[in-house]
């Protein structure tokens, strides 16, 4: 009995090692198995072929559109025409920066040479060289001179009405960058409308599916001449309001120099005939 309990316990022990080494075995080989596994039905059955290359998406890519040609393209003839309008805005902005200049307005040295002449008590000479000038200041001093023989209120009242009218000739000549100011709203405006019309024409147009890239392209549109037209605008409204004051302030200068002058020289003038007269008697 006691051999037959040791036997049976040493055939457990070995029972229980040879469970331990099968379970070792099975644990270290499972991995290699499981991939044996996996790679027979996947030698058995061929992989799928790759789905043909899409002509029409490798050109895409390979001419894809650039920034400024989609903005070119979007902006369209509405573009081409705030193209037009803002070359001009660019000329008549260069060319009236370079005319209203005080040399061109009201110039000191036509004074200075003035009042030379009329240390010299050269009246002739005077007329004969604010005649010849053609600013703001040689017209003013013109008209003044002119009616000045019948006494100092009319040659300064010429000289006002001649003011006004020079004032009136170079504000026409920048009105329309007022006018570019308010027109450049309106064409983007435009723009704005016709991309709207396009974008909604493409959804009412589309019974199946709705083409995003259309619907977008026209929205962009919309947007873009929208952004054209303010960029004409704001530029046109501050230059405007720039080169207004600089007529402003140089047409007041000129008005003041020649009442000045024109007052200085009535004084000499009229001294120099109550002398004459005087020596006379």
């Amino acid at each position: 009995m006691r051999l037959n309990a040791s036997t049976r316990a040493i055939g457990i022990k070995v029972g229980l090692i040879a469970f331990l080494a099968l379970m070792s075995w099975g644990w270290s080989h499972t991995p290699s198995l499981l991939a044996q596994d996996a790679a027979a039905p996947a030698a058995a059955d061929p992989a799928p072929p790759p789905p043909p290359p899409d002509p029409e998406g490798a050109a895409g890519a390979g001419h894809r559109q650039s920034y400024l040609g989609w903005i070119i393209e979007s902006s369209g003839w509405i573009g081409a025409v705030i193209l037009i309008l803002s070359i001009y805005f660019v000329a008549t902005v260069f060319r009236q920066m370079l005319e209203l200049r005080v040399q061109n307005i009201a110039p000191p040295k036509l004074i200075e040479e003035c009042e030379e002449l009329l240390k010299a008590r050269d009246y002739a000479g005077i007329y004969r060289l604010v005649k010849a000038d053609s600013t703001m200041l040689g017209t003013l001093l013109t008209a003044g001179l002119t009616e000045l023989q019948f006494g100092l209120p009319e040659a300064r009242e010429a000289m006002d009405r001649a003011g006004e009218v020079s004032v009136v000739n170079m504000e026409k000549n920048i009105s329309m960058l007022a006018v570019l100011g308010t027109l450049g709203p309106m064409i983007g405006l435009l723009g704005t409308l016709k991309g709207m019309i396009a974008a909604f024409s493409v959804i009412a147009l589309s019974d199946t599916q709705l083409k995003a890239s259309e619907v977008a392209g026209a929205i962009s549109e919309a947007l873009v001449l929208t952004f054209e037209g303010v960029a004409l605008s704001v530029p046109s409204i501050f230059f405007y309001s720039l080169l207004k004051n600089r007529i402003n302030v140089f047409s007041a200068e000129a008005m003041l120099m020649g009442d000045l002058f024109i007052r200085r020289l009535n004084t000499m003038y009229r001294g120099k005939g109550g002398e004459e007269t005087q020596a006379s008697s």
